[in-house]
């Protein structure tokens, strides 16, 4: 049985990734100093509670177990963030992720899997968003994702370090059973605050401009239930333990269908309403630098991962998250 370890397994799209891997009969170990992440989340592998700063319990790990792959998604995140506390994030971002990439060269793990993003890519000069795209990153917080990925690059060259990354456009919804969903604090993601609204958590929905270049005036993008993010990391990891892979490779993830904040909010008030919720919505100004659409070309990964999100359609990824969001409220909005 193929061992994969799973830095910030404890986390939102790290818990889902090793449920997947575990009911695809891998054995998972997950590496989390739970800053962010949930212990109750990671029921899908060993937990060992530590942070990528530590570079000896890294060599302990890696002396101690024989890992095919390791996949990374532990990662400051916030952008707002990243503007006012750029150390934070070149630290967490990047120089802890050479410690990783470092210890795994000591020991000959080869495959590696890299969560990025789309903030690589800065302001989009067109849509959907291709690979070949300019990188052009406008925030720390992409700057230092952009920066491993051109790390890969040249640890493939120098040391047959073979890598995906791949660059999430909005990643939603929750596992279908119930069993794992969102749990950032502070919630930053559109979909989860506009259930947060329904369901007491939050006073009300606020729409942030309605004056952009789109059908509805407000921002388009490109939503991807978790559990299709996760299954583009299965393919890619089963290309790479396969030797099918060969260097640093990327790809853009998305389901190339763009929704507007206001079809978000169309769509949640319909799900909520089934059983009896409602939510607020107010209006409030434009946000400095919310491009009006932002939505993936992820043919590349279509063809030569063989990927196809199951789970495209905007109802079903509410109505997953609608149902976790109910297990984490007190209902008080009916």
């Amino acid at each position: 049985m193929q061992q994969i370890l799973i830095i910030g397994g404890a986390g939102y799209i790290g818990s889902h990734m090793a449920k997947q891997l575990a009911n695809n009969g891998y054995r998972v170990t997950i590496l989390d100093n739970l800053s962010t992440g949930h212990k109750q989340l990671a029921q899908y592998g060993k937990l060992v509670v530590g942070d990528l700063a530590d570079t000896n319990l890294l060599e302990n790990l890696f002396s101690n177990n024989t890992f095919s792959g390791v996949m990374h998604f532990a990662a400051s995140s916030l952008v707002g963030e990243s503007m006012v506390e750029p150390a934070k994030y070149y630290r967490n971002n990047v120089a802890n992720t050479l410690n990783l990439l470092d210890v795994m060269v000591r020991h000959g793990v080869k495959n590696f899997i890299f969560s990025s993003t789309a903030a690589t890519f800065g302001e989009p000069e067109y849509t959907p968003i291709d690979e070949r795209h300019p990188q052009n990153p406008i925030n720390p917080y992409g700057a230092s994702k952009l920066m491993v990925e051109r790390i890969l690059q040249d640890y493939a060259s120098a040391y047959g370090l073979n890598s995906v990354c791949l660059r999430y456009f909005n990643a939603c919804g929750a596992d279908p059973a119930g069993e794992l969903g969102e749990c950032h604090e502070p919630e930053t993601h559109l979909i989860p605050l506009v259930l947060q609204a329904a369901s007491g958590r939050r006073e009300c929905i606020k729409v942030f401009g309605r004056d952009y270049a789109t059908d509805d005036g407000t921002c388009v993008r490109d939503y991807i239930h978790v559990e299709d993010l996760c299954s583009a990391h299965g393919l890619a990891l089963q290309q790479l333990l396969s030797q099918h892979i060969q260097g640093a490779q990327a790809y853009n993830l998305g389901n190339g269908l763009g929704f507007s904040v206001q079809q978000i909010i169309d769509a949640a008030i319909k799900v909520v309403a089934e059983q009896g919720y409602q939510l607020k919505v107010e209006e409030a100004e434009r946000r400095a630098g919310d491009p009006a659409v932002l939505v993936a070309d992820a043919t590349r990964a279509k063809t030569e991962l063989g990927w196809q999100p199951k789970f495209d359609s905007i109802d079903t990824i509410i109505r997953h998250a609608w149902q976790w969001e109910l297990k984490q409220a007190s209902p008080r909005n009916r």
